[in-house]
């Protein structure tokens, strides 16, 4: 009767729900092709994982957030005595739960995780989402890790292209088939050409102001527009009341986006790398509103996309009333281009991501112990 203990596997990340929404779809996945196995997630006490990780079924471990300063300061000069203590914490934490293998997908918890994996000779799988790639992923890629990456383009070493691993209620998801009850759930006419913006669980101010300032445009047109606008960041009108017109209905935000995927017929949103992905993997049309502030991430997440012709793209600065009317109003009644860049995203989206993740995550512990076992027989 066999007596091995059973897989142990700790996933580092957090912060953003670009970090925990794959975090949470590997664990699932893991879970479902391993169901003995122990998953123990690692973030930090005051990052959004602190809610959604438990909330998911999965236990949670904390430890320091520890940022990399950009510039010479202070904080640069305590850098490596925080670091050291991170590294302390991850290290006791991958003791306790008597890891396997440890799964990295990004945020200030990850380094100091990969530095401790490292140490005690523990597989490294890193799973990277964005086409630039963050600091920690980029010193995991270094200390021996396998890596897997959403886009195709992305520079690290070794990388393999497996997708960004999603819900399945996402990846699974037929939009014709679900689009009139989708509708009918969001208080939208199941006829009408539909437009649904999103700024992201934040919002986004630049885009709610232009499509304030196109409500009447839009419905013109015939088109009805569904609003997120974001937790606090409802739209007004001059009155400072909520603003309110025909085929036009705003709300802070929607649980499940698989329903706003059903419903939409064009999609507008920012190019966070988990939208670019469920955009292709879904074959929803999208107009991109990259975020204008950072090092340029989520214009290259949009590129390929774009490129393939899926999803259009314009500049935060550039995106106003005009160009709704110029650009999207004329999209959203052409039909057959509809149809065209729904296929265009779906050709390039994959939709088994999460399994991916999971195969090369056992497949990592696997070898690690077979590896172990190798070197125990030879002491013998």
């Amino acid at each position: 009767m066999s007596t091995e203990s059973p897989l142990s596997v700790v996933l580092a990340g957090g912060g953003t729900a670009g970090h925990i929404s794959p975090l949470l779809a590997i664990a699932h996945a893991i879970r479902e092709a391993r169901p003995g196995a122990r998953l123990l997630a690692v973030g930090t006490p005051n990052g959004m994982e602190a809610r959604l990780v438990p909330a998911a079924g999965v236990d949670l471990a904390t430890i320091s957030r520890v940022p990399f300063p950009r510039k010479p300061s202070l904080d640069l000069l305590r850098l490596p005595g925080r670091l050291a203590g991170a590294v302390k914490q991850a290290g006791v934490i991958l003791d306790e739960a008597r890891a396997d293998v440890l799964v990295g997908v990004g945020g200030y918890v990850c380094t100091p995780m990969y530095l401790a994996a490292r140490r005690r000779n523990i597989p490294i799988v890193v799973h990277e989402a964005n086409t630039r790639p963050g600091l920690a992923n980029r010193v995991g890629a270094r200390l021996g890790a396998r890596v897997a990456v959403a886009f195709a383009g992305t520079r690290l070493p070794g990388a393999l292209h497996v997708g960004m691993p999603m819900r399945r209620e996402v990846s699974g998801l037929d939009r014709a088939a679900a689009r009139a009850a989708a509708r009918t759930a969001l208080g939208l006419d199941p006829r009408q050409p539909t437009l649904i913006v999103t700024g992201g669980s934040s919002g986004a101010q630049s885009i709610n102001r232009t499509i304030a300032a196109s409500v009447s445009a839009l419905a013109e047109a015939g088109i009805q527009t569904l609003h997120l606008t974001g937790r606090d960041k409802s739209v007004h009108d001059a009155d400072g009341k909520p603003l309110a017109a025909p085929g036009y209905r705003q709300v802070e935000y929607v649980d499940g986006m698989e329903s706003v995927y059903a419903a939409a017929d064009l999609l507008l949103a920012r190019a966070g790398a988990a939208t670019v992905c469920e955009v292709a993997a879904v074959g929803v049309p999208a107009v991109f509103v990259p975020l204008p502030i950072g090092n340029g991430e989520q214009a290259l997440n949009a590129a390929g996309l774009v490129d393939a012709g899926g999803a259009l793209i314009v500049a935060d600065n550039a995106f106003t009333p005009e160009w709704v009317r110029r650009n999207i109003i004329p999209l959203l009644l052409d039909g057959g281009r509809l149809s065209g860049m729904a296929t265009s995203a779906g050709e390039l989206g994959i939709r088994d991501a999460d399994r991916r993740m999971a195969d090369l995550v056992l497949e990592a512990a696997a070898s690690s112990k077979a590896a172990s076992s190798k070197q125990h027989s030879r002491k013998r």
